[in-house]
């Protein structure tokens, strides 16, 4: 029943993010950033693991693309079942990935979890308890446990709903940036 109720809501946001022109997504997204950039943890951290967005995402490519020279960026790929991180070094030296067309960074994996001081968590939609519920591959569901950084994600305003189904391995965000 849970899974059923998952992928309900997972359908709903996914109509609402797919109703949003790019142009206002860049401009929601933007919003969003801003009040990342005013955060303490985001401002003391020195190593920061976001995501490359796809189209149906809080829009990552122009902040990761700001903060580049000042932070280490370190982004997923997926790999078989898996995600593995890898340093960003800049637009140009990402490649297409192997699954979902994603751009990501070629190179080195990157190893050393505790060196990430905060991780921007991607998702389809959250609630006010601080659950997220992703794509429902449970690429981040393998990876955040293994992670002592603090997790933020952002959202648009409709992804923050009353309730997110959430099971036991569900990993809870230390925080929630709606617009």
């Amino acid at each position: 029943m849970i899974n059923e109720q998952k992928k309900a809501l997972r359908q709903f946001i996914k109509k609402l993010l797919r109703s949003i022109a790019y142009e206002e997504k860049l401009q929601r997204s933007s919003v969003l950033f801003s009040k990342l950039e005013q955060h303490v943890v985001f401002q003391q951290a020195k190593t920061v693991m976001l995501y490359w967005s796809m189209e149906d995402e809080v829009q990552t490519h122009d902040f990761i693309n700001k903060w580049a020279k000042d932070k280490e960026i370190i982004l997923p790929v997926v790999r078989g079942d898996k995600l593995h991180l890898k340093k960003f070094s800049s637009a140009q030296s990402l490649i297409i990935g192997e699954k979902y067309g994603i751009q990501e960074p070629d190179g080195e994996n990157f190893t050393d979890f505790n060196a990430i001081d905060l991780v921007i968590v991607p998702g389809v939609a959250f609630d006010k308890a601080k659950n997220r519920m992703g794509h429902g591959k449970g690429y981040y569901d393998g990876l955040l446990p293994y992670l002592r950084a603090y997790k933020i994600a952002l959202c648009f305003n409709f992804q923050l709903v009353d309730e997110v189904p959430a099971e036991l391995h569900d990993i809870k965000m230390d925080e929630i940036i709606a617009e």
